[in-house]
C-alpha cells in the first residue's frame, strides 16, 4: 500500500504528530492536575511514568520534565523486556508494545526502565472486578466504595502504569508528600473475558477472598524494585541504538534522520510546528 502514491501511511510508531501532541497537551494537562492537587505547595512532583507504547504518550513526560523538574520512567511488559534486556517474548498487558524501541520514544531523555508482570496485571484485574476482590480489599483493607469504583476501571495497561509507579516510588525511598503522575490508558470494560481466562491461567478456575488476599500482598504489598534500571549515559545509548535494526534495516529511514534523535534539540524543536498546524488547521476550515 506504501508504493501506491495515493495511500498515506500513518504507523502510530514513527508518527510525530503522535509524540507533539502529547507534549503539547497531554503533558500540561497532567501539569495542571499536579498543581490543582498542590494547593498548599506540599507535594513535591517526581516522576511520570507510563508503559512504552507507541512511544507518543511519554512525550507528556517530556513536558513534566522542563516544568516540574520530573523523571521519566518506561514500563514494559518483565515477560518481553527489550529495553530492559534487549529481550523477547509473550504478554498479555495489551496496549503497551513490544519487541522494538518506537522512532518516537526520546530514549536519550528517559530515565529509568520499569518491568511489570503481566501476571501481576491478570491478577490485579481479578481482584479490582470479581466479587471476591472487592470483598477482600473492602473488608480487609478499608477501601470505600469510590475509590473501588475507580479501581475498576483500570484497564490491564492502566494497572501495569499504577504497578510501575508504585515501583518507581519504592526505588527512590519516596515519602507520603511525593508525587508520582501517570495515567490511565484503558478501561476494564475492554477485558471482561479475560476474567476467567486469568481464572483458570492463574488460579485453577478459582478466586476467591483467600487468592484475593494472596494476590493483595504479593503484587501490592510485595512490589519490589526488581528489573529496573536507572539509566545512564551508556544505558541510553544502548536502548537507543537497539532502535537501529527496526528503523534502518527493516523500514528505510535515512540513517541521518535515525541519528538526529539523539540530540534534545531535536526534540525541543518538533513543538514549533504546532501553531502552524493550527493555522492550517483554521485555513482548512475556512475555505
Amino acid at each position: 500500500m506504501a508504493k501506491d502514491p495515493e495511500n498515506l501511511i500513518l504507523n502510530q510508531f514513527s508518527e510525530f504528530g503522535n509524540y507533539i501532541v502529547h507534549r503539547a497537551v497531554t503533558g500540561p494537562a497532567l501539569q495542571r492536575v499536579s498543581e490543582h492537587l498542590n494547593t498548599d505547595h506540599d507535594l513535591c512532583p517526581r516522576a511520570f511514568v507510563a508503559a512504552s507504547g507507541s512511544g507518543g504518550t511519554l512525550a507528556a513526560g517530556e513536558h513534566l520534565k522542563r516544568a516540574l523538574g520530573t523523571d521519566i520512567g518506561v514500563i514494559e511488559a518483565l515477560e518481553c523486556p527489550t529495553l530492559l534486556y534487549n529481550g523477547y517474548g509473550e504478554h498479555n498487558i495489551q496496549g503497551i508494545g513490544d519487541k522494538h524501541v518506537p522512532l518516537i520514544h526520546n530514549v536519550m531523555d528517559s530515565d529509568f526502565v520499569i518491568g511489570v508482570s503481566g501476571s501481576a496485571c491478570d491478577g490485579l484485574n481479578l481482584l479490582f472486578n470479581t466479587p471476591a476482590g472487592r470483598r477482600y480489599l473492602s473488608d480487609h483493607r478499608g477501601i470505600g466504595q469510590e475509590l473501588m469504583a475507580s479501581l475498576a476501571n483500570l484497564g490491564l495497561s492502566s494497572i501495569a502504569n499504577v504497578l510501575g509507579a508504585i515501583k518507581y516510588a519504592r526505588y527512590m525511598d519516596l515519602g507520603e508528600r511525593d508525587v508520582v503522575l501517570t495515567v490511565a490508558t484503558d478501561g476494564a470494560d475492554m477485558y471482561q473475558t479475560e476474567i476467567d481466562t486469568a481464572a483458570d491461567k492463574h488460579f485453577g478456575g478459582r478466586f476467591d477472598e483467600v487468592t484475593a488476599a494472596e494476590t493483595f500482598g504479593r503484587y501490592v504489598l510485595g512490589a519490589g524494585i526488581d528489573h529496573m534500571q536507572e539509566l545512564g549515559r551508556f544505558e541510553r545509548e544502548r536502548i537507543f541504538n537497539l532502535g537501529y535494526y527496526t528503523w534502518v534495516e527493516q523500514q528505510g529511514i535515512p540513517l541521518e534522520d535515525f541519528d538526529r534523535r539523539r540530540d534534545q534539540s531535536f526534540w525541543d524543536g518538533l513543538p514549533a510546528l504546532v501553531p502552524l498546524w493550527d493555522e492550517m488547521i483554521a485555513r482548512f476550515n475556512g475555505s
